[in-house]
């Protein structure tokens, strides 16, 4: 007979692993490439010696000369707030009493709804590795007849919940909200049910609860102002990456110059390539026309990617639109203070009554942020046109 102790040993036994491997290495491409640690973890916070320059103390000399003075290491102290992810799975008592005497059912059961807490966490994590930490999705162009059309549905998706804010004011009658039709064409989204208050131009819309909780992707990472990780990029230029904009239409050169600048500048290798299906589509169009072979490489996870010397051109739909970024992931790592685990009581359960209510919820935690060691050796490409013009036409 299943109950909700068995359940239980299910969840932590059977599924957690599973679950922990889809989530590390099949939420996203660029995820899979990032190494996981526990290292530089003090408390509740990252604390990392971040070096940045050469050590000083070289240089040339007479036979019997004085010996070059010492001159340390450069350092910069990054810290960063672990971030709290969380997923959260829910089975009704009704549910779990239907199948009480039918293992089978119970399984599918329990594999439903965690395929479904996946899929979402999957989401939720690709699109926080792109963004800037805000939680920030869009925000408000209009809104008529139920309509809400946004500046982009990029981030959207029927099912979530999310909260409305005018700058770092919740707007309590529009939070709460669940989506319930993605327009894509009219970048527009409708919800289940209709708001109590209006929207207003100019409001900006986040996952709920999530709102300046999400880690450091590279939308913080590639800001051309203000302080990343405590350390302002003013006092600090080498933690601005190198950007280039209106780049035009792709070409071999275009992303040549921006690797050789990242290897002549700050000795950064780079190892993957992400940008949106435009520019993907841009670029093998580009090879076709200069009849030359649309090389396929193979990545961890079970993902394909163009090529570029032997550097893997993934798509993104998280990445803005006309845009390639060019990255080291050696300089990447996703600080964590343990992997993917269930929220335990006190008294170990893991599956918990709602109180008040005829269902049961059992919450997935991660605790991590993402950092980046060196900023200046990673570059963005913006303005790729969508086209590229045949040679021969």
């Amino acid at each position: 007979m299943v109950t909700l102790s068995s359940a239980q040993d299910a969840l932590k036994s059977v599924y957690l692993g599973v679950v922990s491997d889809q989530l590390n290495i099949n939420s996203n491409p660029l995820l899979a490439k990032i190494k996981q640690t526990s290292r530089d973890v003090w408390g509740k916070e990252i604390r990392k010696l971040a070096p940045f320059g050469i050590n000083g103390g070289i240089g040339a000399g007479t036979e019997d000369g004085s010996l070059p003075s010492s001159a340390e290491n450069k350092y910069v102290q990054f810290v960063s707030t672990l971030k709290n992810l969380y997923g959260t799975v829910e089975i009704s008592d009704k549910a779990i009493r239907a199948s009480s005497n039918n293992a089978g059912a119970f399984v599918n059961l329990l594999n439903d709804e965690m395929e479904g807490l996946v899929k979402a966490s999957q989401f939720n994590l690709s699109r926080m590795l792109y963004g800037d930490g805000t939680g920030a999705l869009a925000t408000v162009v209009s809104y008529a007849g139920g309509v809400l059309t946004l500046s982009s549905v990029k981030n959207f998706v029927e099912g979530m919940v999310i909260d409305t804010y005018v700058g770092d004011n919740a707007v309590s009658a529009l939070c709460g909200l669940r989506v319930a039709v993605v327009d894509r064409n009219a970048k527009a989204i409708k919800f289940t049910v209709t708001p109590s208050a209006y929207f207003e131009a100019g409001q900006t819309l986040y996952i709920q609860k999530s709102k300046d909780n999400e880690i450091t992707g590279l939308g913080a990472i590639f800001k051309t102002s203000g302080t990343l990780y405590g350390v302002d990029k003013a006092i600090y230029p080498w933690m601005n990456p190198y950007i280039k904009t209106n780049a035009g239409e792709i070409n071999d050169n275009m992303i040549q110059v921006a690797i050789d600048e990242l290897e002549e500048n700050t000795g950064s290798k780079v190892d993957f390539i992400t940008c949106s299906a435009t520019v993907k589509r841009a670029f093998a169009q580009y090879l076709t026309y200069f009849r030359r072979n649309i090389d396929v490489m193979e990545l961890d996870g079970g993902y394909k990617a163009l090529a570029y010397n032997g550097i893997p051109i993934v798509s993104d739909r998280f990445v803005e639109d006309d845009t390639m970024y060019l990255l080291n992931t050696d300089e990447f790592n996703l600080h964590q203070l343990c992997d993917w685990n269930w929220l335990e009581g006190e008294d170990g359960k893991i599956i918990k009554q709602v109180a008040g209510y005829p269902k049961y919820t059992a919450t997935l935690v991660k605790y991590a942020d993402l950092i980046c060691n060196k900023p200046n050796g990673q570059a963005k490409i913006t303005g790729i046109s969508s086209s590229v013009t045949n040679p021969l036409a």
